[in-house]
């Protein structure tokens, strides 16, 4: 698993409450104050740590909310609803659920404007959020292959473009239908989702249409 904080340094050992205590003043503080108003400072205080306590551990204001907001998404788990499409749908409108909370919202559009200028960042971004959760795609294929709904893999470089395509056709969709379009991600539309996604689009017209 990839770590959220920046490497190691020489010194006191990291402290699990205090790193605790740090990821949860920020995304307090991205509720209460907003992207722009955030300050390092300001999430010492809240936390109940010094500010160089902050610094020992972050390097500045956007891996602390890259982190703060990867905790939120470690919360994701792929439920067993007994077929692949009921799993998608699942995983689909707790991610949904997730992107609808302030603290989501805000530190993770934040963070992704900033990371069009930082390639650093970007790949902060990569490891900490989006490579992590890659786990609920290995998971549910691998389900899905007990099950029989799924074929054998290939070969693991094709598993591996399998896993990243359904990651960014996923992850794809429902940022863009809660964050960009700011539309409901609800029930109705995550089935209709689900359905394109196993069906493509030449067989997921509903009966009639």
């Amino acid at each position: 698993m990839q770590s959220r904080t920046p490497a190691s340094r020489t010194g006191r050992p990291r402290s699990a409450a205090a790193d605790a205590a740090i990821l949860a003043a920020t995304r307090e503080a991205l509720v209460e104050l907003g992207w722009s108003k955030l300050t390092l400072g300001d999430v010492a205080t809240r936390a109940g740590v010094a500010k160089t306590t902050l610094y020992r551990r972050w390097a500045g204001k956007n891996e602390l909310v890259v982190d703060a907001v990867a905790e939120l998404f470690d919360e994701l788990e792929l439920p067993d609803r007994g077929t692949l499409a009921a799993d998608i749908e699942g995983v689909v409108l707790r991610f949904a659920a997730i992107l609808a909370r302030p603290e989501a919202k805000s530190g993770l559009m934040a963070v992704v404007a900033e990371s069009t200028r930082d390639e650093a960042l970007r790949e902060r971004i990569r490891a900490s959020i989006v490579d992590r959760q890659k786990r609920l795609v290995h998971t549910g294929r691998a389900r899905a292959q007990e099950r029989g709904e799924l074929p054998p893999e290939t070969g693991p470089e094709d598993a591996a473009r399998t896993v990243d395509l359904i990651f960014d056709i996923v992850a794809g969709a429902v940022v863009h239908r809660t964050l960009v379009s700011a539309e409901p991600a609800d029930e109705d539309w995550v089935r209709d989702f689900t359905r394109v996604l196993l069906l493509g689009l030449s067989g997921s017209a509903r009966p009639g249409m």
